[in-house]
């Protein structure tokens, strides 16, 4: 009677006397079921990284599929839950979810932080309907989540593929991985893979790489405030980059510059490997 009962991915769990009143579910999930795929973020439920399925039932009895900010909910609350986590829905071991592969064949992820929240937001939306979702439907159902890198429209256009009345032109963008792997061509349609021939000409930019161009010459500049400021094209300049100034105890990646660093950036905006 001393302690608060709930599943994580049909494991048993339990909270008391051990968690404080302000023991988030977020910091439960992650720091007590070693589940790290739930992410924090802004901590305020307005981000959705940390976007959790729930299954739970009303005063009444009544099932109810539902989608929860983990950063608002004290994990003391989660008495009865069914509580299912990204991990839960698929994984490398045991295979993606579908909704996990569409996302990825849409290209719907770069830095990867926020994916957690949308699948698990689109797969309770999923749980919670009757399958008959629309564009629309879909759509307004994700003005919680946010996204920094991919801008949205892959991540959107993954889901609509799902709705009962899916644009046509969504649908064509599902690639087969074969096709991915491949490196389609987008001037002949055929395979590629760097060896189509066609090293000459400029516009084929699967064979940039192998066209016998120059690379730029990465840019070191001294600036006003002591810092240093490295513009690089490749990996292989950046760890160049480092040892000129021994670099590597005090140094940031600069590419989407969500954030800033306080001694030395290296700019890897243009990476061709």
């Amino acid at each position: 009677m001393d302690r608060v009962n709930f599943t994580i991915n049909g494991k048993q769990f339990s909270a008391g006397a051990e968690v404080s009143v302000d023991t988030t579910l977020t910091e439960y999930i992650r720091r007590c079921a070693d589940l790290r795929g739930t992410k924090y973020m802004c901590l305020e439920g307005g981000c959705g990284a940390c976007i959790v399925n729930v299954r739970a039932r009303t005063a009444s009895g009544e099932p109810l599929t539902f989608s929860v900010n983990t950063c608002l909910v004290a994990a003391l609350s989660c008495e009865g839950w069914d509580i299912t986590t990204i991990e839960g829905i698929g994984n490398r071991q045991k295979g993606y979810n579908i909704i996990q592969t569409r996302l990825n064949n849409y290209f719907g992820s770069q830095c990867g932080y926020c994916s957690p929240g949308f699948v698990m937001s689109m797969y309770s939306l999923i749980q919670g309907s009757d399958h008959h979702l629309t564009e629309e439907q879909i759509e307004k159902s994700f003005g919680s989540n946010l996204c920094r890198c991919t801008g949205y429209r892959p991540i959107l256009e993954a889901f609509k593929s799902f709705a009962v009345d899916p644009d046509p032109k969504i649908l064509r963008k599902i690639k087969d991985i074969e096709d991915i792997d491949n490196l389609i061509c987008p001037k002949s349609g055929v395979k590629c893979g760097g060896t189509c021939g066609n090293n000459d000409q400029d516009w084929c930019l699967i064979n940039a790489h192998v066209m016998g161009k120059e690379e730029p010459v990465p840019k070191k500049i001294s600036l006003s405030d002591g810092r240093l400021w490295f513009r690089v094209n490749n990996i292989k300049a950046i760890f160049e980059s480092l040892d000129q100034v021994n670099g590597y105890s005090n140094y940031m990646l600069v590419a989407g510059n969500t954030s800033k660093g306080k001694i030395f950036f290296v700019n890897v905006n243009d990476l061709s490997q």
